[in-house]
């Protein structure tokens, strides 16, 4: 039987992440040692009392039936993190789970969209975001973050027309790929840019925990007017170490939120009720290994940024996320080619910068996956393959 996929799944392709991948397998073939620092999941453990949380759950028969809506009592935790960690004041109709903020924000253009719309998107940018707006039937803005402005957006930069007609606008900080924060003039720019063009801001918060050299990582929603004009993405996954339980809330404006929900009932029946008994604990716990995490992956991050700088290689030094941004040796065309070579040449595995659009050409992306010992291992095999001194 000749079956024909959707035209629309043509826009997608596995492209790199699967000749990487393939790359891979036929290293550990070889028998070859791979540091596989390409994905951005973290290899801490779960933190007991969340685990116990969900296990405890799971022996309640009833915890296995449809969910059909959230618990109030997670609901309400979410209400608590936010009132201590941010000083964020909200109310249960501004919160909804999602499956993982990566669910949310595919579906986000879905509620939010009409063709002849536009979405405004950041390039470089977490693949994702054009998911979301693609899926809408919107048209895709791409605006540049250039590394002589910090990563930051030029809003002057947006012609007036593709502003008047945009529906939303997706940011994040701290920022996966290039690893910056913006300062708090930031947000206040962006609020003034949205209220001028009646804009909804979709702010993906994924890791106000995971911030170096004691900068505070916070939430756009404690922002005067905030609520009123967006939404934040808030997960789990990477402070708690919960990325294959899928736990995100979008948390703001209630128009928003009313939108998702609907989209969200018409083939969802909720999230699993032990996943929200362990999302209760993550957020009503204590945070101290949360703390403590980030101490460790900022000494992953010194280990990776000085040892790299010390053989050569001048790096940027990663702000937040728990990745690292690296502008490519100026004799390679391209960030695929120079991925290729250093897998070869050594079996270190990062992803090109490209992957994220046209404006990571000639970076790559590390994620800070492995313990530091690892990590100076690592650097000692680049320098010896040369590959930095050609």
């Amino acid at each position: 039987m000749n079956v024909e996929p959707s035209k629309r799944l043509a826009h997608f392709q596995t492209g790199i992440f699967a000749a990487l991948d393939a790359k891979k397998d036929a290293l550990i073939k070889e028998g070859k040692k791979v540091y596989n620092l390409s994905v951005g999941t973290p290899d801490f453990p779960v933190f007991p009392h969340i685990q116990e949380a969900l296990i405890n759950a799971a022996k309640n028969p009833d915890n296995f039936h449809y969910a059909l809506k959230d618990l109030p009592q997670m609901i309400d935790a979410v209400v608590q993190y936010y009132q201590k960690r941010f000083g964020v004041t909200l109310s249960a109709d501004e919160i909804t789970s999602v499956n993982g903020s990566q669910e949310g924000i595919a579906h986000i253009g879905m509620a939010l969209c009409n063709e002849g719309d536009v979405v405004l998107l950041p390039n470089p940018g977490y693949p994702v975001f054009e998911v979301g707006a693609y899926f809408g039937y919107a048209e895709q803005y791409f605006y540049d973050l250039k590394e002589e402005n910090d990563f930051l957006p030029n809003f002057d930069e947006i012609p007036e027309d593709i502003a008047r007609r945009a529906k939303y606008i997706m940011v994040s900080y701290p920022y996966n790929p290039v690893c910056a924060v913006a300062p708090r003039r930031f947000y206040e720019e962006l609020i003034a840019f949205a209220k001028k063009y009646n804009i909804i801001i979709v702010h993906d918060n994924a890791y106000s925990d995971i911030i170096y050299d004691g900068v505070y990582g916070g939430s756009f929603l404690e922002f005067p007017e905030a609520k009123e004009l967006g939404v934040e993405l808030f997960s789990l996954s990477k402070s708690f170490n919960l990325t294959g339980a899928r736990v995100s809330f979008l948390i703001g404006n209630k128009n928003v939120i009313d939108a998702v929900k609907l989209l969200r009932s018409q083939y969802d029946f909720g999230m699993f009720i032990p996943t929200q008994y362990a999302a209760i604990a993550a957020l009503t716990g204590p945070l101290d290994g949360v703390k403590e995490q980030c101490r460790k992956y900022q000494e992953r991050r010194d280990a990776l940024y000085n040892g790299l700088r010390a053989i050569g290689w001048d790096v940027r030094k990663s702000e937040g996320t728990m990745f690292a941004w690296a502008k490519i040796p100026p004799y390679f065309h391209s960030s695929q080619e120079f991925c290729m070579e250093l897998m070869e040449k050594t079996g270190v595995i990062c992803t090109p910068g490209d992957a994220f659009g046209s404006m990571g050409e000639g970076y790559v992306r590390f994620a800070l996956v492995l313990p530091v010992e690892t990590i100076r291992e690592l650097i000692n095999v680049i320098d010896k393959s040369g590959i930095i001194k050609q």
